[in-house]
């Protein structure tokens, strides 16, 4: 299995330490990593047709 890792610091979204914030809206409201490696919020998720990034099963 391919983990995602966040687009800044190449980790996955457990251990990202980056300020998390949706890379279109701003919004820092329930911001997930999605497949691409970049922070969505709910609206901008569904908005982009974008899928969450697995989240490392340890």
């Amino acid at each position: 299995m391919v983990t995602t890792v966040c687009s800044q610091c190449d980790q996955p979204e457990s251990k990202c330490t980056c300020e998390k914030y949706c890379c279109f809206c701003q919004s820092q409201e329930h911001v997930r990593l999605c497949v691409d490696g970049l922070y969505y919020c709910p609206d901008c998720r569904e908005a982009c047709d974008v899928r969450t990034a697995d989240v490392e099963k340890r």
